[in-house]
């Protein structure tokens, strides 16, 4: 930032309330232009700023399109260059966008106005080192009109707040007839900022097709944090559907624009949660330079790279635990190198051993010294051995200071939320603690409603797999896409036995979990595996067992927690056995649903 553009932008922050929305370089629109500068109030309407720093001298000859500019060359010498004209350049950001937000047809006006954007728009220039006096005396209102230029003594401390803001508000040709509403706030900032998006609806959604009616977008809140993280070790705890993934790829796609020669690694435990974050990234076609990996393939190709001999493969379980063993042990009698990575961010962080962290940590470039690692307690469903006296320092990452907190859900209604919560309530209660230990979230909903979670009380296992099939095929019927749906299993000969439901009926399934490419099929997969995914249509199988016998019930309510808190938007719940989760189940719903009651 320059000196000018941090002086205008100080001001900005000290006049403007918390009505007004600021954007300072940033990519902006369909084709990723970097105005300095967007403002933008739903009262009053959206406005592209362009700031120079020049002063008289600077300016050799100006004309509507085209400046001519004074600069030193690499050598010292002093040459004229032509740029382009300040008002021209922001001109021609803001027509960009707002050709691209009249495509979605919430955002026009009606009647008089009718096909025009529903908001005032308008552009105009800052010169942080021209006072007003000198501009006119220059004749530059010749080529930028008077009222479209902010100077130097009119942004300076001394002027009057309401001066301030009436001079920029000045900029926009007409008043707003009315606020728009939150909603269409949301839509202006789904379209204007492809990194903002919520879920992967970003990643197939051409630059030609329509809108889809339902756009989430981060809050402010998410947007500050993943535009403005610095540099060093930083961690997140965030409840479920808070959004971290969405940060922590917008994270990624950032650092890798300083096309370091070493690369980024992104990495998390389960196998569909990488592929899913590959797919986001490379929708945004920045997948270069960034490793995006599960964590016991990511130890296997370092054994690999550095020529050590892997384990002997007696059954995928054992041969997984070996090879992490031994990657461990390899690693730290220096085999393989340490400090590989210019960046290291770790999702799902809660399913990590503290030794793997403590790899993790040493695999950060300390020039760099950039670590993301995200965390959530009450989704820590692998057992891990951790003491209680756990601390992100006792493995090296260094957050105290730099930590973030992110409790709103924004993927679950209102209604998804609370049928979760009904399992896993004790585990929900808040706990704090310091920095740098592990705190306990409660979720706060962010007051999306939607239908009910269906819950069915069925006489068997086999019972439910046949429901679920049902369901299926009644989503498909209403208009979900067969890719909208999942299949969340306890057990793992259940996705077997509902895979085999599935294709008997001809509905076609995944294959591949851990594919990047789009398919349109159901998932099936266990509860496990699903952390960090998310799907318009859940089907639960296997909670009629639930808890299972000889596990600890605590940790099979983060089970449950996790897999229910995948659907954004339908939740089919079938209990075919008698296990407590049922009891609490049919305690909650007002009347037990019956198979005969459920159409």
């Amino acid at each position: 930032m320059e000196r000018g553009e941090k002086r205008f932008a100080e001001r900005l922050v000290d006049v403007l309330d918390e009505e007004y929305l600021v954007w300072y370089d940033i990519p902006f629109g369909p084709n990723k232009d970097h105005p300095d500068f967007v403002v933008f109030n739903k009262d009053k309407g959206l406005l592209v700023l362009e700031v120079k720093d020049w002063s008289l001298k600077t300016i050799a000859s100006v004309g509507t399109d085209r400046w001519t500019i004074n600069e030193l060359d690499v050598c010292g010498k002093l040459i004229e260059k032509s740029v382009s004209s300040p008002f021209a350049q922001a001109r021609q950001h803001i027509h960009a966008v707002v050709d691209h937000l009249k495509r979605d047809r919430l955002l026009h006006q009606t009647g008089r106005y009718r096909g025009q954007l529903i908001c005032p728009w308008g552009w105009g220039v800052v010169l942080t080192n021209i006072s007003r006096k000198q501009f006119l005396a220059e004749a530059l209102n010749e080529v930028i009109p008077a009222h479209l230029v902010i100077c130097k003594d009119e942004m300076i401390e001394a002027v009057d707040h309401v001066q301030f803001e009436n001079r920029i508000v000045a900029m926009l040709p007409y008043k707003a007839q009315e606020a728009m509403s939150e909603e269409q706030v949301h839509r202006m900032r789904w379209m204007l900022h492809r990194e903002m998006r919520v879920g992967e609806q970003a990643s197939f959604f051409g630059a030609d097709d329509e809108p889809p009616s339902t756009m989430k977008v981060l809050d402010l809140v998410q947007e500050q944090l993943a535009r403005g993280l610095g540099e060093g070790h930083r961690v997140i705890h965030g409840v479920a559907g808070s959004g971290k993934t969405m940060i922590l790829s917008y994270r990624a796609s950032y650092l890798a624009q300083a096309k370091s020669a070493k690369p980024i690694l992104v990495i998390c435990f389960n196998v569909p949660l990488s592929a899913k974050i590959r797919r986001m990234l490379k929708a945004r076609g920045e997948i270069d330079n960034i490793e995006v990996i599960n964590f016991n393939k990511w130890c296997r190709r370092w054994l690999v790279k550095c020529n050590i001999p892997l384990p002997k493969k007696p059954n995928v379980s054992d041969f997984h635990r070996e090879v992490v063993a031994l990657f461990l042990q390899e690693f730290e009698a220096g085999c393989i190198p340490a400090h590989a990575y210019q960046a290291v961010l770790i999702d799902e962080g809660h399913d990590f051993a503290p030794e793997w962290l403590g790899v993790l940590a040493k695999m950060v470039d300390p020039v760099s010294n950039s670590l993301l690692l995200l965390y959530d307690d009450c989704q820590s469903i692998y057992p891990r051995e951790r003491t209680r006296q756990f601390s992100f320092l006792s493995v090296g990452i260094q957050a105290r200071g730099r930590t973030t907190i992110l409790d709103i859900n924004y993927r679950n209604t209102r209604q998804i939320l609370q049928l979760a919560s009904v399992i896993a309530r004790d585990l929900l209660s808040p706990q704090s603690t310091d920095e740098d230990g592990v705190p306990i979230l409660k979720p706060v909903g962010c007051g999306r409603d939607g239908e009910s979670p269906r819950v069915f009380f069925l006489s068997s296992p086999q019972a439910e797999i046949d429901k679920i099939v049902d369901l299926m095929a009644a989503a498909h019927r209403e208009g979900h896409a067969w890719a909208d749906m999942a299949v969340l299993c306890r057990a793992h000969w259940q996705v077997e036995k509902c895979k085999q439901a599935l294709h008997d009926r001809g509905f076609p399934i995944t294959e591949d979990i851990s594919s990047d490419d789009f398919v349109d099929a159901i998932s099936v997969m266990t509860m496990h595996v699903s952390k960090g995914l998310e799907f318009p249509v859940v089907a639960l199988c296997g909670v009629g067992g639930m808890p299972v016998q000889g596990t600890n019930e605590k940790d099979e309510a983060k089970v449950f927690y996790v897999a229910a808190t995948r659907a954004t938007n339908k939740l089919f719940v079938p209990v075919g056995g008698n296990g407590e989760f049922g009891k609490l189940l049919k305690a909650y719903v007002d009347a037990p649903f019956s198979e005969e009651q459920v159409a």
